[in-house]
């Protein structure tokens, strides 16, 4: 008998199956999930953002938030730009005062002083062998002046600017002057005619290199003095522009308000509104009396400064002048080889001096500053009338009589030089004590604006921010 094959047993559950490949009884695997795919990129963030203010703009509670951003953000905007002009253009104004003007008036120093320093080594010179003990102190401490002062102006330039290449000038030829004035001192008091050629070599490297350093120091410091006045006295249109504009949304928002809930006055809006008027108008005038002080301190103070600063210089230089005409003796002509070269100088710093003296009168604004002007015309006058007579004796071959109507101790051209140079300097006090007045004035109407404005502009954002939470309220 015959029997079937035995069929394979059913496999229990979850057993595997009995040879490879086996499909009965393999219960159904769990399919594994695809992949998940990266979202797409979205419009980006700031689109996201657009889109929720596009939203936001579509309700009033939004459009009010959108609001009281706005405001404070412009609020905080004016009073930064407004603490950021004032600030500069009071620190300007603060160079004018404590830098700028300083500078200039020590440069005209060191000019002077060095002018003077030429003059009376001259005048050393024609004393004699035994100089006199008051000239040649007057010479040590014009030296000792001018060192003083390039070394201050020195701290406060840099090297490379033009100043400071003016005074490396100065610095490196007056120890050369000095050491030919004392070659020149030392011929003299042996005897010797090089003393002359010494003092004229001295006067040359004086009127060539020194006097004109000095000169162009001072140009550049006073062209530094009116470009600080310049900026001090810009008018800050950004600030008054955006003060306008933020006055201009503020009244507005205030409108839109009333219009919406026909109340007339948001106690915020008010208060934001307010403290933008006050910056603005303390704005105003503020730099308005600035400018009024700065303007002054120009036309009645530094004008006048630079005119007298003219004026004294031209004398120092006729002063010199004169006394080499003596010492050369005619020994230095004019390049035509016509005319005596220092008489001919003299003559035209004497012109420039007068009409000096003449602007210099139009320019003084009372009696205090024309009093010392008009002593000064008057022994112009007489300066020149003694010069004559000097010269007539030195070209009548009396040198001696010349000589003490020059250098004499009384009804001299040196008397008449001597209050001439004191009357100068009464007038340069006078006009520079109006000019600090004025300019210190200017100064102070700035002092505390960028700090209130700053301070009412954050009060004026904080406001409203505030009157817009008042109307938010209303929705919740």
């Amino acid at each position: 008998m015959t029997y079937p094959p035995n069929a394979p047993a059913a496999s229990a559950p979850g057993t595997a199956p009995a040879y490879p490949g086996a499909a009965v009884g393999v219960p159904a695997q769990p399919s594994v999930p695809p992949p998940a795919t990266a979202p797409d990129a979205g419009p980006g963030a700031w689109s996201e953002v657009k889109e929720r203010l596009r939203r936001a703009a579509t309700t009033e509670p939004g459009r009010l938030q959108i609001l009281g951003a706005v405001l404070a953000l412009l609020v905080v905007a004016f009073g930064a730009v407004t603490a950021l002009e004032v600030a500069d253009r009071a620190g300007s104004a603060d160079d004018v005062v404590t830098r700028s003007q300083p500078l200039s008036a020590d440069a005209a120093d060191i000019y002077r002083s060095l002018a003077d320093a030429d003059t009376a080594a001259a005048s050393a010179f024609l004393s004699g062998a035994q100089e006199p003990a008051d000239i040649r102190k007057r010479y040590a401490q014009d030296i000792s002046t001018a060192s003083r002062l390039l070394v201050r102006a020195a701290s406060s330039t840099e090297g490379s600017t033009e100043s400071g290449r003016e005074i490396a000038t100065l610095n490196e030829q007056l120890p050369r002057y000095t050491g030919l004035i004392e070659r020149a001192r030392a011929a003299n008091r042996q005897g010797l005619p090089l003393g002359g050629a010494y003092l004229r070599y001295a006067n040359q490297q004086m009127t060539t290199e020194l006097l004109p350093a000095a000169e162009r120091l001072y140009d550049a410091e006073t062209a530094r003095l009116h470009q600080d006045d310049e900026d001090a006295r810009d008018r800050p249109y950004l600030s008054l522009l955006l003060g306008i504009a933020v006055l201009l949304v503020l009244f507005w928002a205030q409108r839109r308000n009333y219009r919406l809930t026909n109340r007339v006055f948001n106690h915020g809006l008010l208060a934001a509104t307010a403290a933008s008027v006050i910056v603005l108008l303390w704005l105003g005038t503020a730099h308005t009396l600035a400018r009024a002080g700065l303007t002054d301190a120009q036309e009645h103070g530094q004008s006048s400064l630079q005119v007298l600063n003219t004026a004294r210089i031209s004398s120092l230089k006729a002063r010199a002048n004169e006394n080499l005409t003596l010492v050369a003796r005619g020994a230095v002509l004019t390049d035509d080889g016509k005319n005596d070269k220092y008489e001919t100088d003299y003559t035209t710093s004497m012109s420039a001096l007068t009409d000096a003296l003449g602007e210099a009168r139009e320019l003084a604004d009372d009696d205090a500053g024309r009093s010392p002007l008009a002593e000064a015309a008057s022994r112009t006058g007489e300066w020149q009338q003694r010069h004559k007579g000097a010269r007539a004796k030195d070209d009548a071959g009396d040198f001696e009589g010349a000589l003490s109507r020059v250098i004499g101790p009384k009804e001299s051209t040196g008397q008449s030089f001597d209050q001439i140079d004191a009357a100068l300097e009464r007038a340069l006090d006078h006009e520079q004590a109006e000019f600090t007045a004025a300019a210190e004035s200017g100064r102070g109407a700035l002092t505390a604006l960028p700090l209130g404005a700053g301070v009412l502009a954050v009060l004026g954002a904080a406001g409203a921010v505030m009157g817009i939470n008042r109307r938010l309220s209303e929705y919740r």
